[in-house]
């Protein structure tokens, strides 16, 4: 492989060039939802990002080993539960096929092993049992489980936090069954009315961050090449994972740690625990699911993501502006000659995936192909499109043909007109230009426009689209 990928490792803070554990294999791992409620914008971007990342890596050749991971065993969902009068598995059910269709929607290929917490229990006592058979894990008088982060000295290093900082803060909420106060539960005691499992330890449940090490390692064995998430799982959970990992094994866990920036919403970061979120489905009732993948993908990954209507209506523009480059031209017959406008995508994208820019490039092909229209150079034009498509599918996006996406009709207006009534409204223009009756000609367009139908005349006829 003599591709030179470069990835921002979170760990080394600094851009490295990626050399896989084994030659032309990949192994990567992402931490999915907890289901308890709808996905987010926030998760709808660790979704997307990671499936662009799983898409390139595959177009460079790599044998890509996908696992993300379902948290259907929490505190919140128990919560949730109780609240709803149903049984656990029934609320997260539900959520982990609505997160199923969000995803297919958005175009979010599967992963290739998306295993759940509950199932993966024995694999957490085994990793629990070792920690303790090692030294590094304890049992407090409340039978809970904890780790003990004062026999690992390496604690700290993904986050870059000082110990001796952390643990005098930690003061202030030490719970009185830990020995330290950044020890963090690795298996809580069973309650009443909650679900729990079977351990040497007597009877309960494991904690949240023994769950992706688990799994992680089942999966992709104790030593794999990418872990990614977004930037709020940095610390704790990735810093415990790491310690709670190498501690059991005595091994590196991962080689290279990617986190997304966060999704912000006036200014603010969206989360549900402050209410200042939106779901995948009330942006989807509003926008097409390709232009909020587009608007997921202008800003670099690592960056924050402002959500805003404003931001999202430009993404459905400039969405637009490609899809217009391909209009007329014989997809069919498109092929990818351009090896010049190529290398300049698998530049950008080389350098830690950078979207914004590989997007920038597609505006260069699209406005080459739209110089060649305009000229009536079709070949050009549709060997430009094919180049314009392979960039679009590896972002996963420009998959419908242009005519659908350009006509779609809005997606909760009653009063939006289907295309057979565009049509004979044009027709009706058509008749009214031939009859020199430009008035009516005119006040037809301005009833199209008012409806926001734009109308392009040109020598093969009349085309329409929806603008915004």
């Amino acid at each position: 492989m003599t591709v030179t990928l470069s990835i921002y490792n979170s760990l080394s803070r600094q851009k490295e060039i990626f050399k896989p554990l084994q030659p032309g294999k990949v192994g990567l791992y992402v931490c999915g939802m907890t289901v308890y409620d709808y996905c987010h914008v926030g998760h709808a971007r660790v979704m997307v990002v990671f499936d662009v990342v799983v898409r390139y890596l595959r177009h460079l050749g790599y044998q890509v080993r996908y696992v993300r991971n379902i948290t259907d065993i929490d505190d919140k969902i128990i919560k949730r539960a109780q609240e709803s009068g149903e049984n656990y598995s029934q609320l997260t059910e539900r959520f982990i096929q609505a997160m199923h269709a969000d995803a297919t929607a958005l175009g979010v290929l599967p992963p290739d092993e998306e295993p759940r917490a509950s199932c993966a229990v024995a694999d957490m006592v085994a990793l629990i049992a070792q920690l303790m058979a090692n030294g590094y894990a304890y049992q407090g008088q409340a039978g809970d489980v904890y780790f003990d982060v004062g026999k690992f000295p390496a604690y700290g290093k993904l986050s870059g936090r000082d110990l001796d900082k952390q643990r005098l803060g930690a003061r202030v909420e030490v719970d009185h069954d830990k020995r330290h106060g950044l020890d963090f539960v690795l298996w809580k005691a069973a309650k009443p009315d909650e679900p729990c499992w079977s351990a040497p330890w007597g009877q309960g449940r494991p904690g949240w961050h023994i769950e992706c090490s688990a799994m992680s390692m089942a999966c992709l064995g104790s030593h794999f090449d990418i872990h990614g998430g977004g930037m709020d799982l940095k610390f704790p959970h990735h810093e415990n994972e790491i310690a709670q990992s190498e501690a059991a094994t005595g091994q590196p866990y991962v080689n290279y740690w990617m986190h997304n920036g966060f999704v912000m919403n006036d200014q603010e970061k969206m989360s549900k625990s402050l209410g200042n979120f939106f779901t995948v489905r009330e942006v989807l009732t509003h926008y097409q699911p390709e232009e909020m993948r587009y608007f997921i993908l202008s800003s670099h990954y690592r960056s924050p993501l402002n959500y805003s209507q404003e931001n999202l209506s430009l993404a459905k523009e400039a969405l637009t502006t490609l899809y217009l480059s391909l209009r007329g031209v014989n997809l069919t017959q498109a092929s990818i000659d351009h090896t010049d406008y190529m290398a300049q995508f698998h530049q950008v994208m080389n350098d830690d995936f950078n979207t914004p820019e590989a997007i920038a490039v597609m505006f260069e092909v699209a406005s080459d192909i739209n110089k060649h229209k305009s000229q009536q150079q079709w070949p050009q034009a549709q060997s430009l499109a094919g180049c314009l498509l392979k960039m679009g599918h590896l972002l996963g996006v420009l998959n419908q043909d242009p005519e659908t996406y350009l006509k779609a009709a809005g997606k909760n207006s009653a009063t939006d007109l289907n295309a057979e009534a565009i049509t004979q409204l044009i027709e009706q223009r058509q008749q009214a230009r031939q009859g020199r009756d430009f008035k009516a000609a005119d006040r037809i367009r301005d009833e199209l426009l008012a409806q926001g139908i734009l109308l392009e005349d040109g020598p093969a006829g009349t085309v329409w689209r929806r603008g915004g």
